[in-house]
Protein backbone atom coordinates (compact mmCIF):
# COMPACT_ATOMS: atom_id res chain seq x y z
CA UNK A 1 0.00 0.00 0.00
CA UNK A 2 0.81 3.42 -1.03
CA UNK A 3 2.61 5.84 1.94
CA UNK A 4 0.00 8.74 1.24
CA UNK A 5 -2.77 6.00 0.83
CA UNK A 6 -2.10 4.58 4.24
CA UNK A 7 -1.65 8.38 5.85
CA UNK A 8 -4.82 8.90 4.11
CA UNK A 9 -6.83 5.91 5.75
CA UNK A 10 -5.10 6.59 9.14
CA UNK A 11 -6.08 9.86 9.37
CA UNK A 12 -9.68 9.27 8.49
CA UNK A 13 -9.93 6.93 10.91
CA UNK A 14 -8.94 8.79 13.62
CA UNK A 15 -11.27 11.34 12.23
CA UNK A 16 -13.98 9.38 12.23
CA UNK A 17 -13.43 8.32 16.29
CA UNK A 18 -13.03 12.14 17.53
CA UNK A 19 -16.05 13.03 19.31
CA UNK A 20 -19.08 14.88 18.91
CA UNK A 21 -19.63 18.46 20.36
CA UNK A 22 -22.79 19.57 20.67
CA UNK A 23 -24.33 22.69 20.89
CA UNK A 24 -23.36 23.95 24.29
CA UNK A 25 -19.73 22.50 24.68
CA UNK A 26 -18.74 23.76 20.78
CA UNK A 27 -19.85 27.17 21.92
CA UNK A 28 -18.00 26.83 25.18
CA UNK A 29 -14.82 26.21 23.34
CA UNK A 30 -15.38 28.57 20.77
CA UNK A 31 -15.31 31.59 23.49
CA UNK A 32 -12.49 29.63 24.93
CA UNK A 33 -10.56 30.22 21.54
CA UNK A 34 -11.45 33.68 20.69
CA UNK A 35 -11.41 35.19 24.30
CA UNK A 36 -8.54 33.76 25.60
CA UNK A 37 -6.33 32.13 22.55
CA UNK A 38 -7.14 28.70 24.36
CA UNK A 39 -4.84 26.31 21.92
CA UNK A 40 -6.45 23.02 23.85
CA UNK A 41 -9.96 24.11 22.68
CA UNK A 42 -8.62 25.32 19.35
CA UNK A 43 -7.12 22.12 18.79
CA UNK A 44 -10.05 19.72 20.60
CA UNK A 45 -12.63 21.26 18.28
CA UNK A 46 -10.21 21.39 15.03
CA UNK A 47 -10.67 17.36 15.79
CA UNK A 48 -13.61 16.85 16.06
CA UNK A 49 -14.49 18.50 12.91
CA UNK A 50 -12.19 17.19 10.91
CA UNK A 51 -14.15 14.36 9.36
CA UNK A 52 -16.20 16.93 7.77
CA UNK A 53 -12.77 18.33 6.14
CA UNK A 54 -12.11 15.25 4.77
CA UNK A 55 -15.89 14.47 3.39
CA UNK A 56 -15.65 17.46 1.69
CA UNK A 57 -12.22 17.01 0.32
CA UNK A 58 -12.99 13.40 -0.97
CA UNK A 59 -15.88 14.70 -3.65
CA UNK A 60 -12.64 16.75 -5.21
CA UNK A 61 -10.78 14.00 -5.83
CA UNK A 62 -11.86 13.94 -10.00
CA UNK A 63 -9.81 16.89 -10.23
CA UNK A 64 -6.43 14.56 -10.22
CA UNK A 65 -5.46 16.19 -6.69
CA UNK A 66 -3.27 13.83 -3.99
CA UNK A 67 -6.36 12.85 -1.44
CA UNK A 68 -3.66 14.18 1.11
CA UNK A 69 -3.09 17.22 0.02
CA UNK A 70 -6.99 17.98 -0.75
CA UNK A 71 -7.05 16.66 3.24
CA UNK A 72 -4.43 19.38 4.37
CA UNK A 73 -5.87 22.08 2.51
CA UNK A 74 -9.74 21.30 3.86
CA UNK A 75 -7.98 21.16 7.39
CA UNK A 76 -6.00 24.87 6.57
CA UNK A 77 -10.05 26.16 5.76
CA UNK A 78 -11.30 24.51 8.84
CA UNK A 79 -8.34 26.28 10.78
CA UNK A 80 -9.30 29.43 8.93
CA UNK A 81 -12.72 28.70 10.28
CA UNK A 82 -11.89 28.35 13.74
CA UNK A 83 -10.45 31.73 13.70
CA UNK A 84 -12.73 33.76 12.09
CA UNK A 85 -15.69 31.73 14.14
CA UNK A 86 -17.68 34.53 15.74
CA UNK A 87 -20.02 32.19 18.53
CA UNK A 88 -22.25 34.99 19.17
CA UNK A 89 -23.34 35.04 15.86
CA UNK A 90 -26.02 31.73 17.38
CA UNK A 91 -24.97 29.83 13.97
CA UNK A 92 -23.32 26.34 14.51
CA UNK A 93 -19.55 26.52 14.25
CA UNK A 94 -19.99 23.07 10.90
CA UNK A 95 -22.24 25.37 9.31
CA UNK A 96 -19.67 28.09 9.24
CA UNK A 97 -16.94 25.90 8.56
CA UNK A 98 -18.01 24.41 5.22
CA UNK A 99 -17.93 28.15 3.10
CA UNK A 100 -14.20 27.92 4.55
CA UNK A 101 -13.54 24.74 3.65
CA UNK A 102 -14.91 24.42 0.03
CA UNK A 103 -13.40 27.53 -0.87
CA UNK A 104 -9.82 26.50 0.76
CA UNK A 105 -9.79 23.57 -1.48
CA UNK A 106 -11.37 24.76 -4.14
CA UNK A 107 -8.80 27.70 -4.39
CA UNK A 108 -5.51 24.62 -4.00
CA UNK A 109 -7.38 23.05 -7.12
CA UNK A 110 -7.49 25.65 -9.18
CA UNK A 111 -3.94 27.15 -8.32
CA UNK A 112 -2.74 23.43 -9.28
CA UNK A 113 -4.90 22.82 -12.71
CA UNK A 114 -2.25 24.53 -14.71
CA UNK A 115 0.89 26.36 -13.98
CA UNK A 116 -1.32 29.54 -15.68
CA UNK A 117 -3.26 30.53 -13.14
CA UNK A 118 -7.06 29.50 -13.65
CA UNK A 119 -8.85 32.43 -12.37
CA UNK A 120 -10.06 33.29 -8.65
CA UNK A 121 -13.61 35.58 -8.94
CA UNK A 122 -16.51 34.16 -8.28
CA UNK A 123 -18.24 33.34 -11.53
CA UNK A 124 -14.55 31.79 -12.56
CA UNK A 125 -14.79 29.64 -9.96
CA UNK A 126 -18.21 28.91 -10.67
CA UNK A 127 -17.52 27.99 -14.33
CA UNK A 128 -14.43 25.89 -13.41
CA UNK A 129 -16.52 23.85 -11.18
CA UNK A 130 -19.62 23.71 -12.72
CA UNK A 131 -18.95 24.05 -16.62
CA UNK A 132 -18.10 20.28 -17.77
CA UNK A 133 -21.42 19.12 -15.54
CA UNK A 134 -23.54 22.03 -17.22
CA UNK A 135 -22.44 21.22 -20.76
CA UNK A 136 -23.35 17.57 -20.38
CA UNK A 137 -26.66 17.80 -19.29
CA UNK A 138 -27.31 20.56 -21.68
CA UNK A 139 -25.86 17.96 -24.58
CA UNK A 140 -27.96 15.08 -22.69
CA UNK A 141 -30.85 17.38 -23.04
CA UNK A 142 -30.70 18.62 -26.68
CA UNK A 143 -30.05 15.24 -27.62
CA UNK A 144 -33.24 13.53 -25.98
CA UNK A 145 -35.25 16.23 -27.54
CA UNK A 146 -33.51 15.50 -31.05
CA UNK A 147 -31.62 18.91 -31.20
CA UNK A 148 -28.42 19.55 -32.39
CA UNK A 149 -26.20 22.34 -30.49
CA UNK A 150 -23.42 24.52 -32.21
CA UNK A 151 -20.78 25.51 -30.10
CA UNK A 152 -21.77 28.99 -29.75
CA UNK A 153 -25.41 27.83 -28.95
CA UNK A 154 -23.62 25.68 -26.10
CA UNK A 155 -21.46 28.40 -24.67
CA UNK A 156 -24.51 31.28 -24.49
CA UNK A 157 -27.02 28.43 -22.45
CA UNK A 158 -23.93 27.61 -20.73
CA UNK A 159 -23.62 31.76 -19.64
CA UNK A 160 -26.82 31.71 -19.18
CA UNK A 161 -27.70 28.36 -16.80
CA UNK A 162 -24.21 29.29 -14.76
CA UNK A 163 -24.85 33.21 -14.80
CA UNK A 164 -21.84 34.47 -16.24
CA UNK A 165 -20.73 36.50 -19.03
CA UNK A 166 -20.02 34.69 -22.62
CA UNK A 167 -16.67 35.97 -22.78
CA UNK A 168 -15.65 34.26 -19.54
CA UNK A 169 -17.02 30.78 -20.70
CA UNK A 170 -14.99 31.32 -23.86
CA UNK A 171 -12.07 32.18 -22.01
CA UNK A 172 -12.35 29.13 -19.66
CA UNK A 173 -13.24 26.48 -21.88
CA UNK A 174 -9.81 27.57 -23.33
CA UNK A 175 -8.02 27.16 -20.58
CA UNK A 176 -9.60 23.65 -19.81
CA UNK A 177 -9.05 22.43 -23.59
CA UNK A 178 -5.50 23.87 -23.57
CA UNK A 179 -2.06 22.10 -21.88
CA UNK A 180 0.83 23.84 -20.37
CA UNK A 181 3.89 24.40 -22.63
CA UNK A 182 7.11 25.50 -22.56
CA UNK A 183 8.20 28.86 -21.82
CA UNK A 184 11.65 28.28 -23.97
CA UNK A 185 9.48 26.78 -26.97
CA UNK A 186 9.91 28.03 -30.18
CA UNK A 187 6.57 30.17 -31.46
CA UNK A 188 7.14 28.83 -34.96
CA UNK A 189 9.81 27.76 -37.91
CA UNK A 190 9.65 31.30 -39.79
CA UNK A 191 10.82 33.01 -36.40
CA UNK A 192 14.09 32.12 -36.22
CA UNK A 193 14.22 30.57 -33.28
CA UNK A 194 12.05 33.39 -30.78
CA UNK A 195 11.24 31.71 -27.79
CA UNK A 196 7.95 32.25 -26.23
CA UNK A 197 9.51 34.33 -23.24
CA UNK A 198 10.68 37.00 -25.34
CA UNK A 199 7.22 37.64 -25.59
CA UNK A 200 6.03 38.26 -22.33
CA UNK A 201 5.54 41.89 -20.57
CA UNK A 202 7.72 42.82 -18.02
CA UNK A 203 5.10 42.82 -14.82
CA UNK A 204 7.34 44.33 -12.59
CA UNK A 205 6.07 47.37 -10.74
CA UNK A 206 6.87 50.36 -12.26
CA UNK A 207 7.72 54.26 -10.72
CA UNK A 208 5.05 55.48 -11.60
CA UNK A 209 3.00 52.21 -9.80
CA UNK A 210 5.00 52.64 -6.65
CA UNK A 211 4.38 56.12 -6.10
CA UNK A 212 0.98 55.89 -6.43
CA UNK A 213 1.21 52.98 -3.67
CA UNK A 214 3.24 55.12 -1.55
CA UNK A 215 1.09 57.80 -1.91
CA UNK A 216 -2.35 55.36 -0.94
CA UNK A 217 -0.38 53.78 1.73
CA UNK A 218 0.24 57.10 3.36
CA UNK A 219 -3.60 58.55 2.84
CA UNK A 220 -4.63 55.28 4.12
CA UNK A 221 -2.06 55.71 7.35
CA UNK A 222 -4.00 59.20 7.82
CA UNK A 223 -7.27 58.26 7.79
CA UNK A 224 -6.77 55.81 10.09
CA UNK A 225 -4.82 57.84 12.73
CA UNK A 226 -7.97 60.48 12.21
CA UNK A 227 -10.39 57.63 12.57
CA UNK A 228 -8.04 57.01 16.26
CA UNK A 229 -8.04 59.95 17.17
CA UNK A 230 -11.91 60.04 17.28
CA UNK A 231 -12.12 57.81 20.08
CA UNK A 232 -11.49 58.58 23.77
CA UNK A 233 -8.84 57.38 25.81
CA UNK A 234 -10.51 54.49 27.23
CA UNK A 235 -11.16 53.29 23.63
CA UNK A 236 -8.10 54.30 22.06
CA UNK A 237 -6.42 51.54 24.65
CA UNK A 238 -8.71 48.85 23.77
CA UNK A 239 -8.20 49.28 20.10
CA UNK A 240 -4.57 49.88 20.80
CA UNK A 241 -3.92 46.85 22.91
CA UNK A 242 -6.34 44.36 21.19
CA UNK A 243 -5.37 45.14 17.29
CA UNK A 244 -2.70 47.42 17.10
CA UNK A 245 0.18 44.96 19.25
CA UNK A 246 2.20 41.94 18.07
CA UNK A 247 0.92 40.01 20.83
CA UNK A 248 -3.11 41.21 21.04
CA UNK A 249 -3.98 40.75 24.66
CA UNK A 250 -7.62 39.29 25.66
CA UNK A 251 -10.55 40.65 26.67
CA UNK A 252 -10.03 39.11 29.98
CA UNK A 253 -6.80 40.45 30.28
CA UNK A 254 -7.75 43.80 29.47
CA UNK A 255 -11.39 43.62 32.13
CA UNK A 256 -8.67 42.54 35.11
CA UNK A 257 -6.89 45.99 33.94
CA UNK A 258 -9.75 48.26 33.49
CA UNK A 259 -11.57 46.47 36.32
CA UNK A 260 -14.70 46.32 33.89
CA UNK A 261 -16.08 42.48 33.55
CA UNK A 262 -14.58 40.88 29.77
CA UNK A 263 -18.14 41.77 28.42
CA UNK A 264 -17.74 45.29 28.95
CA UNK A 265 -14.82 45.39 27.25
CA UNK A 266 -16.39 43.79 24.18
CA UNK A 267 -18.78 46.35 24.30
CA UNK A 268 -16.56 49.21 24.60
CA UNK A 269 -14.36 47.43 21.61
CA UNK A 270 -17.53 47.05 18.71
CA UNK A 271 -18.33 50.55 19.85
CA UNK A 272 -14.53 52.06 19.21
CA UNK A 273 -14.72 50.23 16.06
CA UNK A 274 -18.49 51.64 15.16
CA UNK A 275 -16.76 55.33 15.18
CA UNK A 276 -13.83 54.49 13.45
CA UNK A 277 -15.78 52.44 10.62
CA UNK A 278 -18.21 55.62 10.58
CA UNK A 279 -15.23 58.28 10.12
CA UNK A 280 -13.49 56.22 7.49
CA UNK A 281 -16.62 56.08 5.33
CA UNK A 282 -16.78 59.82 5.59
CA UNK A 283 -12.98 59.95 4.21
CA UNK A 284 -13.72 56.99 1.79
CA UNK A 285 -15.64 53.90 0.96
CA UNK A 286 -12.95 52.36 -0.16
CA UNK A 287 -11.01 51.63 3.11
CA UNK A 288 -14.39 51.11 6.01
CA UNK A 289 -13.86 47.23 5.66
CA UNK A 290 -10.64 47.13 6.99
CA UNK A 291 -12.77 47.33 10.53
CA UNK A 292 -15.32 44.97 8.97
Amino acid sequence: MPLDTARDMSLSRTAMKAELLDAETELRLAYAWRDDRDEAALHRLITAYMRLAISMASKFKRYGAPMNDLIQEAGLGLMKAADKFDPDRGVRFSTYAVWWIKASIQDYVMRNWSMVRTGSTSSQKSLFFNMRRVQARLERESAAAGETLDKHQLRQMISTEIGVPLHDVEMMEGRLSGSDYSLNATQSVDDEGREWIDALEDDSEQAAEAVEHAHDTEQLREWLLLALNGLNERERFIVRERKLREDPRTLESLGQELSLSKERVRQLEAAAFTKMRKALENQSREVHHFLV
